[in-house]
């Protein structure tokens, strides 16, 4: 499994910097890691291996795996705001723990956050709209070459590489 494979990568304090998480949010760790698992299901099925290039469907992955957080999470935590803040920490914390270079770490924080703002457009669509409508944002997802470039596009799913 690509998840576990990826926590060996992790030394103990990285190790402990996430159970810390999860020790202080216990609720919150079943429906993320089921948000996450469902990520990855959606975007190998639709992208097959695609979605781990620095592409359009990678693009798509972020802002689905944001989506999908906010929305399991929001019945726990019952407020928007919180289930958006806890995406962004989980999903920002992966990119602490797993980093990348400056540029893909930027591509990949920006479309965390366009995932962020369309769980408000959203929040009560169904599985398949979501996956529509981000297939239709990813399909426009526009070709950057430096972080700064990123900035310019607010709610513009953004990659590196076709």
């Amino acid at each position: 499994m690509k998840i576990l494979s990826r926590l060996g990568e992790l030394n103990v304090s990285k190790l402990w910097r996430l159970a810390w998480i999860g020790l202080r949010n216990p609720f919150l760790v079943v429906p993320t890691h089921r948000a996450t698992m469902r990520t990855m299901d959606i975007c190998d099925r639709i992208f097959g291996n695609a979605h781990n290039g620095d592409n359009s469907a990678n693009a798509f992955r972020h802002a689905l795996w944001n989506i999908l957080i906010a929305q399991r999470t929001i019945k726990i935590l019952k407020s928007e705001e919180k289930a958006i803040s806890w995406a962004e920490k989980i999903t920002s914390l992966h990119e602490t723990l797993m980093p990348n270079r400056p540029l893909e770490r930027g591509m990949d924080l920006h479309n965390n956050e366009v995932g962020r703002s369309f769980f408000m457009e959203l929040k009560t669509s169904s599985e398949d709209e979501i996956i529509g409508f981000l297939e239709k944002k990813a399909d426009k997802a526009v070709k950057i070459k430096t972080v700064e470039d990123a900035k310019g596009f607010k709610n513009i799913l953004v990659y590196l590489e076709d």
